[in-house]
């Protein structure tokens, strides 16, 4: 059997689960949607239909005090049940098993009635905690418990309570963010008593047959984090306290560590599970940027866990574990893990979806219908907008032919999978490729369509993408000017002392690729990076970052004066500037450009004149519309999508959404 540690039933005493893939806790934002609780439910169903072993739900509060903002869900009393029905039922109809997290947010509140073990404002939220009395103390246990014994009654097949990632169960656990000096405060067994207790007296309430996972933090990654020793104290006690299972929880929210960034290689952190795994007799899951079968099951392989969390890649393909089943990792959609229309669109209060996967959770709206009118089309440009169009338009059975006018499919993504930490690029490509050919698109490159081509054809899509800005500059054509395209390919070598004009993603991007030293997918050299110990002798898995020399002189720059970056992802931003400044990249705001020759850059910001002594000057100055000629398409049979259309703001996320839309009506 392929994959077959993967695969292999886990048996848990009272109950069965088909194989060993938890799909981890997300929220959506359909837990506060329109009809949300019923998109939900078709949500978790096609990935139970999908054959996941055990599903988490988002976060559930247990009282007002402890949701993550106003208005988030709550299961506090039984009028909140009949909603969570939905979801049981529909998951149970297709024989999966699911069970709801339940979330107290702590001082990681966005809502006045924030709560802490102390007083002690958290640096992500601009609030102060009130500390909770003893009393208050002994409520809180109390309401999780009461929310533990409604999810059973809403017929969930367990809970899973979350004790990490800096939310309040692990604000009690770890010194840093406790000062009490109460029955719940000082010594360790008093810090971890919140937790157990909760655990203890949920185990009395729902009985023996349901399962109770708890989300143990196994790396803080933040100052004065628990030691392994205290890990380890936990995990047993959670195992006394009658737990069914530990999942592992990596990084506090207010770590200044990637933890589930496209930089951090696949499985990285997974090795760390194995040091409570020889500890206890409770199943232990591995957690974080594993993506593919292949790194699933080699960290079953390893003995480092018994379970495999996985959360967004089920965003990305939910027949994840079908195809793994069937030994077909080519036809996985694979999370590219760059957090754009999930993370970053949840701190935008919109509705989670995926980049490569627009119908994820949105399967009811956006669903690809086969058509019962059949169409030639020609789909001009394989870009990510052309490749997903062809794929969607065929799958609902027209004929596509997809021109291209390279000798490859994939546009910017060619690019993109060159930056470090972006190389799952390689695996979109994959996919679409396999599906592409799947689903019989035709495929034409180094071709360069013709209008009386496209003449014959039902109707024709224009996804041409974008071409760079070249900003007006005296001495913009001088040898020392390179695009970010030329550099990216490989076509220039940026020299030792470089410019690069603009500051956006693209910007970072490059400025990433000339001033990177760390090996690629190493976990090792990811860690030494970035400070983290996966040996775990420090508390809170964190050891001192030594940073290498530059390998060049970098300086970006900007016109508007603002913060560089300002426009990068809510969630991966600081990861980038951060990772730049200790390269250290000068980034200069409020620039006017006076002239590029031999000298260098000649640049004055508040009207001060300064020369940039640089070999290298890199364009990254926006895009615009790379559409010429597409207005003597004047019909309606002609429509562009993608930066084609518009490229301001456009992305790889909004070009692949416009591709579905259109592919869903025409």
């Amino acid at each position: 059997m392929p994959y077959s540690r993967l695969l292999t039933p886990l048996d848990l005493g009272f109950t069965q689960l088909k194989n060993r893939v938890l799909m981890g806790s997300m929220h959506t934002n359909l837990e506060e949607a329109a009809d949300g609780f019923k998109r939900l439910a078709s949500f978790y169903a096609l990935r139970a239909e999908g054959e996941v072993g055990l599903i988490v739900t988002g976060g559930i509060s247990p009282n007002t005090e402890g949701r993550l903002a106003p208005n988030r869900a709550l299961m506090a009393t039984h009028d909140d049940v009949k909603d969570h029905q939905l979801i049981t039922k529909a998951v149970h109809n297709v024989e999966g098993k699911i069970c709801m997290q339940i979330l107290h947010a702590g001082r990681y509140a966005y809502q006045k009635q924030i709560v802490a073990p102390s007083a002690l404002q958290s640096p992500i939220i601009p609030l102060t905690p009130r500390e909770l009395s003893s009393a208050d103390v002994e409520k809180q246990v109390a309401d999780f418990v009461n929310t533990a014994v409604l999810a059973q009654d809403a017929g969930y097949d367990g809970v899973e309570i979350m004790g990490s990632e800096g939310y309040l169960i692990n604000q009690f656990i770890v010194k840093a963010t406790n000062h009490r000096q109460d029955e719940w405060g000082g010594i360790y067994q008093n810090r971890i008593r919140f937790a157990v207790e909760i655990v203890k007296q949920t185990r009395l309430r729902v009985g023996k047959n349901f399962i109770i996972i708890f989300r143990l933090s196994m790396l803080d990654l933040v100052e004065n984090g628990s030691s392994l020793e205290e890990i380890i104290i936990l995990a047993k006690a959670m195992e006394s306290a009658g737990a069914t299972i530990i999942n592992t929880g990596i990084g506090w929210h207010e770590s200044r560590v990637p933890t589930i960034a496209s930089m951090v290689p696949p499985g990285a952190y997974a090795r760390v599970s194995q040091y409570v795994k020889s500890e206890i007799s409770l199943p232990i899951v591995a957690s974080n940027r594993i993506n593919t079968p292949e790194v699933a099951e080699n960290i079953l392989e390893n003995g480092w866990a018994d379970m495999i969390s996985i959360a967004r890649p089920l965003l990305a393909d939910s027949h994840f574990v079908i195809k793994a089943q069937e030994n077909k990792p080519e036809a996985i959609n694979t999370c590219i893990a760059c957090n754009q229309a999930c993370l970053d669109h949840i701190f935008l209060n919109k509705v989670a979806t995926c980049l490569v996967n627009p119908f994820a959770a949105r399967e009811k709206e956006l669903a690809l219908i086969p058509t019962d009118n059949p169409k030639s089309i020609a789909v001009v440009g394989a870009g990510p907008a052309g490749m997903a169009f062809s794929l969607y338009a065929a799958q609902r059975g027209h004929k596509v032919q997809l021109f291209e006018a390279t000798d490859s499919i994939g546009g910017q993504f060619n690019l993109a999978k060159k930056i470090p930490g972006k190389e799952d690029f390689h695996q979109t490509l994959r996919y679409f490729s396999y599906q592409l050919a799947q689903h019989k698109v035709d495929i034409h490159l180094n071709t360069r369509v013709e209008p009386t081509t496209l003449a014959k054809f039902d109707e024709v899509v224009i996804a041409t993408g974008t071409k760079a800005n070249l900003p007006d500059i005296d001495g913009i054509n001088h040898s020392s000017v390179v695009s970010y395209a030329d550099v990216l390919s490989g076509n220039k070598i940026a020299g030792d002392n470089v410019a690069i004009i603009g500051a956006g993603g693209i910007a970072f991007d490059v400025a990433e690729f000339i001033t990177n030293t760390v090996k690629p997918l190493d976990a090792d050299a990811f860690a030494n990076h970035w400070g983290i110990d996966l040996n775990m002798q420090s508390n809170g898995g964190l050891k001192p970052v030594k940073n290498e020399e530059p390998i060049r002189k970098v300086f970006m720059l900007q016109r508007k004066i603002r913060k560089s970056g300002a426009d990068l992802g809510k969630t991966t931003g600081w990861i980038h500037r951060t990772s730049l400044k200790n390269k250290k990249v000068s980034m200069l705001a409020g620039v006017t450009y006076e002239k590029i020759d031999d000298d260098g850059l000649h640049i004055s910001i508040r009207k001060k004149p300064r020369l940039i002594d640089v070999d290298t000057i890199i364009i990254c100055a926006g895009q615009t519309e790379n559409n010429l000629g597409v207005k003597e398409f004047n019909s309606p049979k002609y429509h562009i999508i993608g930066g084609a259309h518009v490229a301001k703001g456009i992305d790889a996320q909004k070009a692949i959404e416009e591709a579905a839309l259109l592919a869903i009506k025409i």
